[in-house]
């Protein structure tokens, strides 16, 4: 395998004792470099801290290991997915994985260990070990593979990679590169060498993101090893010459957009595994980074390439049209045709790619029992394609939820034997009154139940644990087939479905963007909570909403809706000022219509058509804001002066928001949003919001 430059896997199928004496025969038939033992326990077998728990496997990214021993039968859970792409990713050329399994599943055990055991049993280009019986080895062909040399520079691997270093280095202004690869291309190294030569050349700084630092260990690590006499400081570089390669998680790295502290004239930035990151955040950053570049891995154990072209190209052309795109092909770490590769795609559905359109013909709804999507691998594979393009960060473990999380339901809309848009839901709450008590004091915690606990937790609402929920936990339309309203079939059938099920709420969780929010909200949704801070692998905050299905789900939603606005403006001033004042405004289109007393009427004339300094007239000017978004007004600056009267947005952000010369320019501005809403206001006289006709500016 090493004079191939290809990885290979030996499976064993065994009960847990026999398959573990076996890999430990094996770890000590040579001397190995860098071994690695994964199992939910530490081995009794000395293994001189070579033991990794699952859970830890992110920890060895960047890292390269010649023998990865994994323990998928000692596991009460099963194998965990994710740890198993991960570090099958960190097997070099000539190394071996060897996966130890049950031989069989009994009655009761996992779809997805069954699935895994049937794929396995069928696969070519493994070795199969079985405890008293030697090794089937399988056959390699006769020549092994050629590899292409790079040409002409010594720091890259491979042709691509010099490539993707030249075009990262020669980057120009407003002019984004998107790079694109499968795994162990060399994607990340190659932002690390781009980096050496940008300080080389007395660039000074250069910021790095990505959704955890592990994702750009191995730009560091190249880094390190071209610039010797700089210095890692944590997540910082230093470079001999005074410049340096810092990284931020992305709410870090918008927090400090927002201020105003990063971004700007002569600024880089490079985004690496930006499938993983939400395309709102991406815009943001490309708006304040003149010289930027996003990475990211097309069939990837955390996010798709696919999904992140096909969410984020639209924004690239509306805002970089000049923008460039390169694809590495070649593999770094191992050869052309290496099974490995192959056999983890098929296994984890890491190649999953979405079916094809079938536009013209008539839709079918099917409600899947996972026995029969288990049996049917096309079914399978096209349904989880659909997920993985549609969200920004789907993992090897979410096929895992698919098949075996209890209480899980899967609907799809399937056109000329294709799917074409799914929903997956889960049931939550019913919880006894006791139950519900503890739960909501902290005391108990029941995986599962993430709606039904969040708003216990964080409304306070213990009938949202006592009643029963159903979230939607997904849902996701091919590419080629939105805005037909496929979405909105499936959400309305699953609501009808929830109703003759007895459920009370029908619920969701998601980033808060405003494109989503428009959407829930236009089919009866109401937001019931809003996470307090961003969270840091998506940069956005999650937001909650539910749809009754009864009078005692009326009442619920009424009264978690009601509590939501009640708390809303004071959140706004305080823990939600850095809220995009797009996703605040929705939010308190929701809310109450205020009416105006006289007093009111006349802060809004003062501040409108006179000298009145609007701060003192806030109360009044936040009650004009809110009863423009609840009659849907279509006033562009709306959500501008929503972010001063309700965020505290000062007059030199407002300034620099509308392209104002200053503070006087900016209040004259503001005066003129005031004087047309006012002329709008159902509450004052003029014209109504929807009745409102003519350009507002």
């Amino acid at each position: 395998m090493g004079r191939y430059g290809w990885r290979g896997l030996v499976w064993s199928a065994a009960a847990a004792e026999p398959a573990r004496r076996q890999a430990w025969a094996l770890w000590q038939a040579r001397v190995w470099h860098s071994p690695c033992w994964v199992s939910p326990a530490p081995p009794e077998a000395p293994l001189r801290g070579a033991w990794l728990p699952p859970a830890k496997a992110r920890t060895r990214l960047g890292r390269e290991h010649d023998l990865i021993v994994f323990d998928g039968v000692s596991a009460t859970d099963g194998l965990d997915a994710d740890a198993f792409g991960a570090l099958s990713g960190t097997l070099c050329a000539g190394g071996l994985l060897v996966l130890l399994t049950p031989p069989s599943v009994g009655a009761g055990a996992g779809r997805y260990m069954a699935r895994l055991l049937e794929r396995l049993s069928q696969a070519t280009g493994i070795a199969r070990w079985t405890p008293g019986s030697p090794p089937q080895l399988p056959e390699l062909p006769a020549e092994p593979p050629r590899r292409e040399a790079p040409d002409g520079d010594p720091d890259c691997l491979t042709p691509d990679q010099a490539e993707a270093v030249r075009r990262l280095v020669g980057l120009r202004r407003r002019r984004p590169l998107v790079l694109t690869a499968d795994r162990g291309r060399g994607k990340s190294a190659a932002l690390g060498i781009a980096c050496a030569r940008l300080l080389e050349a007395s660039q000074q700084q250069i910021g790095v993101t990505a959704p955890r630092p592990e994702a750009v260990a191995a730009l560091f690590a190249r880094l390190e090893a071209l610039r010797p006499l700089g210095r890692r400081e944590g997540n910082r570089f230093v470079d001999a010459q005074g410049g340096g390669v810092e990284f931020l998680a992305p709410d870090e790295l918008s927090a400090r957009v927002e201020r105003g502290e990063a971004g700007g004239a002569g600024t880089w930035l490079l985004v690496d595994e930006a499938a993983a990151i939400p395309a709102a955040l991406l815009g943001h950053w490309l708006e304040a980074f003149p010289r930027i570049a996003f990475a990211t891995t097309v069939h990837g154990y955390e996010g798709s390439g696919r999904g992140f072209a096909l969410r984020f190209r639209q924004r690239l052309e509306r805002q970089a049209p000049d923008w460039r795109e390169f694809h590495l092909v070649t593999p770094v770490r191992w050869a052309e045709g290496d099974p490995l590769e192959r056999l983890v795609d098929e296994l984890l559905l890491l190649d999953a790619e979405p079916p094809p359109p079938m536009v013209a013909s008539a839709l079918e709804t099917v409600s899947w029992e996972r026995p029969a999507l288990v049996a049917d691998e096309g079914a399978l594979r096209e349904i989880f394609g659909l997920l993985v393009q549609a969200h920004y960060r789907t993992t090897p473990a979410d096929l895992q939820r698919l098949l075996d999380a209890p209480g899980l339901g899967i609907t799809t809309l399937a056109a000329g034997g294709h799917v074409q848009a799914v929903a997956v839901c889960a049931d939550e709450g019913g919880f006894t009154p006791e139950l519900a008590e503890r739960v909501a004091r902290g005391e108990r915690r029941l995986p599962g139940h993430l709606l039904a606990q969040s708003l216990a937790a964080h409304a306070g609402s213990r009938e949202a644990l006592t009643a029963r929920l159903r979230r939607v936990q997904r849902i996701a339309v091919h590419p080629q087939r939105r805005r037909e309203g496929l979405g909105r079939r499936l959400l309305e059938q699953e609501r009808e479905a929830a109703r003759r099920a007895g459920v009370d709420l029908l619920g969701a969780s998601f980033g808060a963007e405003p494109g989503l929010l428009a959407f829930w909200q236009a089919l009866g949704f109401r937001t019931v909570r809003l996470g307090l801070s961003r969270e840091t692998s998506t940069g956005e905050h999650a937001v909650m909403v539910v749809a009754p299905l009864g009078p005692a789900g009326e009442a619920l939603a009424e009264t978690l809706s009601a509590r939501f606005q009640r708390l809303l403006p004071a959140l706004l001033a305080f823990e939600l000022a850095d809220l995009d004042p797009q996703v605040a405004l929705a939010l308190l289109a929701e809310g109450p219509r205020p009416a105006p007393d006289a007093v009111e009427r006349c802060d809004i004339a003062d501040v409108a058509h006179g000298r009145r300094e609007p701060a003192l007239a806030r109360p009044a000017l936040q009650g004009l804001v809110r009863r423009a978004a609840t009659a849907g007004c279509r006033e562009p600056d709306l959500a501008w002066l929503a972010a001063w009267a309700f965020q505290g947005r000062d007059i030199a952000w407002l300034a620099a928001r509308c392209g104002a010369g200053g503070r006087r320019q900016a209040m004259e501005r503001l005066r003129g949003v005031v004087a047309r809403l006012q002329e709008g206001d159902s509450a004052c006289p003029g014209r109504a919001f929807p009745g409102a006709s003519g350009p507002v500016r």
